[in-house]
């Protein structure tokens, strides 16, 4: 995996040979060298592992899309901010299913490094609600979740959003004990 700079670099020296192409009057070999400078300033922003990594996950196919991600070997020196985002996004879903803790951590990283679509922030946002409510951190899972409420501006996530309130409520039901439970009144009472 090439440093991030390097795509640049490569750019820089496509629309310089451009340039010269323009002044020998090659105007048809210039303007092919911009456009292939420009791809090299597509892939400065949008990381080609990533782009096939989404591909890939959008097939479900997380093999596929685990082994594009793992050719990132230095996701700090090879990608941008936004992409180390995506990266540690794309893991986490894929980490959903065997390792909460992993896919938490993962997560939490993301959103905190950035994802420039509000719809994938949401996303990260409702799995986080998902993982807290399931270690029993209710009032964080309810925070994330209207967090995530906020950011699914077109409504993409209205179901998910939807299913996990009721998931919720009916977990939040009374937490009955049998036996000597109950509230320090009716111990009270009881002891009387």
């Amino acid at each position: 995996m090439y440093n991030k700079i390097i795509k640049l670099i490569i750019a820089a020296g496509i629309i310089a040979y451009a340039i010269y192409q323009f002044t020998e009057g090659y105007i048809g070999n210039g303007i092919a060298l911009i456009l292939l400078a420009g791809v090299f300033v597509f892939l400065y922003f949008k990381n080609e592992f990533i782009l096939l990594a989404f591909l890939r996950l959008r097939k479900q196919d997380f093999v596929g899309a685990k082994k594009w991600l793992d050719k990132i070997k230095n996701p700090e020196g090879a990608l941008v901010k936004k992409q180390q985002g995506y990266y540690n996004y794309l893991h986490g879903l894929m980490t959903m299913q065997d390792n909460m803790n992993e896919s938490e951590k993962y997560f939490k990283k993301a959103i905190s490094l950035g994802l420039s679509m509000k719809h994938d922030l949401a996303m990260a946002k409702l799995n986080l609600a998902g993982i807290a409510f399931s270690k029993r951190r209710k009032q964080e899972a309810q925070k994330l979740l209207t967090e995530a409420q906020q950011l699914d501006k077109h409504g993409m996530l209205t179901d998910q959003i939807k299913m996990m309130k009721q998931n919720m409520k009916r977990a939040v039901g009374p937490n009955q004990h049998y036996g000597a439970g109950g509230s320090l009144r009716a111990q009270k009472r009881r002891s009387r």
